[in-house]
């Protein structure tokens, strides 16, 4: 089987409120009107993507954020992101590792986030076969071709692929060609669903 874990809030546990926290630390502007004006708009999935570098992408989001912050700032706040890892899960892809199924990661991400979790986190490197990332794949979740070019390059039908990720939209893409999907709403849905396979 392929097993195909996301980043963020399935191995490594993210908080945004973390980002905007330090960005009104730097700026002055309350944590409020940031929450209210913070929004994953298409200047974030371009960056996603790839198709904009992390300066446009910082000079962009602050205007769209009404926000004054050097790129240095944004940045700092940016990977304040990362909370910690879940060791319950790099625990998993280990043992599924071990039984000779295919672990892999696939991530929405961005460049200025690759410059700090795989060091910060080299666990979950470790634990995966290989690491898909949207900004080096030109592409994002929930499109179905990045989908389709991990079944590919993995070598593996829909059939044999199950998915887990903490996105709604991302679970229903994946639903759509067939892969098994599993919609990760706390930390006990993984090692719950191993229970029974991993006894």
């Amino acid at each position: 089987m392929l097993y195909i874990f996301d980043l963020g809030n399935v191995i490594v546990d993210i908080d945004f409120n973390r980002v905007l926290g330090a960005w009104s630390d730097f700026s002055r502007v309350p944590l409020a009107t940031l929450k209210q004006s913070f929004a994953m708009s298409e200047t974030f999935h371009q960056h996603e993507r790839g198709e904009i570098s992390d300066e446009e992408f910082a000079e962009r989001f602050c205007h769209e954020m009404d926000l004054s912050l050097s790129y240095e700032q944004f940045a700092h706040g940016w990977q304040a992101v990362f909370v910690a890892i879940r060791p319950e899960v790099t625990d998993i892809m280990n043992k599924l590792r071990k039984q000779g199924h295919r672990v892999v990661v696939l991530s929405n991400t961005n460049r200025l986030h690759t410059t700090f979790w795989p060091d910060e986190y080299p666990e979950v490197n470790a634990a995966a076969d290989h690491v898909y990332l949207s900004q080096e794949m030109g592409m994002r979740k929930p499109e179905a071709r990045i989908y389709q070019a991990v079944l590919q390059a993995e070598g593996y039908s829909a059939a044999d692929a199950v998915f887990f990720d903490d996105n709604a939209d991302n679970i229903e893409g994946a639903n759509q060609l067939g892969i098994t999907s599993i919609l990760v709403t706390g930390k006990e849905t993984i090692p719950n669903y191993f229970a029974k396979q991993l006894c």
